[in-house]
């Protein structure tokens, strides 16, 4: 029997929706459980401060964008770090109004009231801090398991999405204030994107529009999260949006330079519109990149994601040796997750080998899917099942307070 509201226009909750929104909340969960074993630090005091610095009042110190500093990259987790105090400092002002004078909780000061005068009336700015971050990791859940599943079918759709919310780097990315997850959500919504663009552009027009929003909506979040990502999301776009638009591939450039000049706005429009802050990308090192294999290396021989390991070389293996395996939707996650684990941001502290991770998992889902469909598909679903509950198990042994 169907929900009253399972189908909703083109969007259906039914069984396999269902699944995914309780691996999703899983996920939720294990950030819920990490975060209140947290204490805050002094990067998340950085974070809480200069984020809401952007929201409510510029900076007293004259020449400088926030207290931070001019900030040269990573300016949309300072703005996701902030808003969810400023919205909620403003309800208590607007509360306070409604309560008596001994228990006002924001009392009225001449000099706006720092996080760190608050951190007793609001002790909650840990929670705050982090939920940005815990939804966009179930953004990127999301967006992962509506490619793999529309690509792959719902197994390969359950292998990547399971295997997405049991990582411990993930979980880690997704419990403090940064811009990697940030990152990896924008660049993965925007190679998919670009693959959808072209496929989009073999037909009428009027089904290009929705795609160029997103398009420039996943730049922009790339270019406020990592400068330097914004050149290789956009060359690599090029580059599988040429395998796919045969006969429009004159028009794949106006495409990307609209995409990049709405992305380079919407940065503009993060630094608030000033000139000065935001001409400092432009003069700091943010946008240089290096080549490593020491990331890759450490991310996977630690024990903690072994069963991502194995399904890694597993899934390598089968890519090499089955035929069947050997297509677009396989290859250009496979390359672009090669291509992501050895580059290293030398210029600002970035972890490319997480932006990587959504098409590591989508490779595998990919793969293992084929071998779901092969005469021996019991025994594939059978194996790959083990190796999903191994890395639930080392995942969630991970996590303090259990053991």
């Amino acid at each position: 029997m169907a929900f009253r509201f399972a189908t909703l226009r083109r969007f259906r909750f039914n069984l396999p929706q269902r699944i995914a929104a309780g691996l999703l909340l899983l996920l939720l969960v294990q950030g819920f459980w990490l975060t209140s074993r947290q204490t805050l630090s002094e990067r998340d005091y950085q974070y809480a401060r200069c984020g809401r610095e952007m929201w409510e009042h510029p900076s007293p110190l004259a020449g400088y964008f926030t207290s931070c500093g001019n900030i040269h990259d990573g300016i949309l987790a300072y703005r996701l770090a902030g808003l969810p105090l400023t919205l909620n400092l403003e309800y208590e002002r607007f509360t306070d109004n409604f309560r008596k004078p001994e228990d006002k909780v924001v009392h009225t000061l001449d000099v706006p009231a720092s996080t760190w005068e608050l951190r007793h009336q609001m002790t909650h700015i840990l929670l705050l801090l982090r939920l940005p971050f815990l939804f966009v990791s179930v953004i990127l859940g999301g967006a992962l398991w509506w490619v793999t599943r529309r690509l792959f079918g719902n197994l390969g759709g359950y292998t990547a999405l399971t295997l997405y919310c049991f990582s411990p780097a993930i979980l880690r990315a997704s419990i403090a204030p940064n811009p990697e997850i940030l990152t990896a959500l924008g660049f993965f919504g925007g190679i998919y994107t670009c693959i959808g663009m072209a496929h989009a552009m073999q037909g009428p027009r009027r089904k290009w529009r929705p795609r160029m929003v997103l398009l420039t909506l996943c730049f922009g979040i790339v270019a406020a999260s990592h400068i330097a990502a914004l050149p290789l999301l956009a060359g690599l776009g090029f580059v599988l949006m040429l395998w796919i638009a045969e006969g429009r591939r004159s028009q794949l450039l106006p495409v990307l330079l609209v995409a990049s000049i709405g992305s380079v706005l919407l940065l503009f429009a993060c630094y608030g519109f000033s000139p000065d802050a935001f001409s400092y990308i432009f003069r700091s090192d943010a946008g240089q990149l290096g080549f490593a294999l020491e990331p890759a290396h450490r991310f996977f021989w630690t024990l903690s994601n072994a069963g991502i390991t194995i399904a890694s070389v597993s899934a390598l293996l089968l890519y090499l040796g089955l035929r069947k395996t050997l297509y677009f939707g396989n290859t250009a996650p496979l390359l672009t997750a090669i291509l992501l684990f050895v580059l290293m941001t030398s210029g600002v502290p970035g972890a490319p080998w997480l932006w990587a991770q959504p098409f590591l998992l989508t490779f595998i889902g990919g793969v293992f899917a084929d071998a779901y469909e092969s005469p021996r598909g019991r025994l594939a679903i059978a194996a790959a099942g083990a190796v999903v509950l191994l890395q639930a198990i080392f995942c969630v042994l991970s996590l303090p307070g259990l053991l």
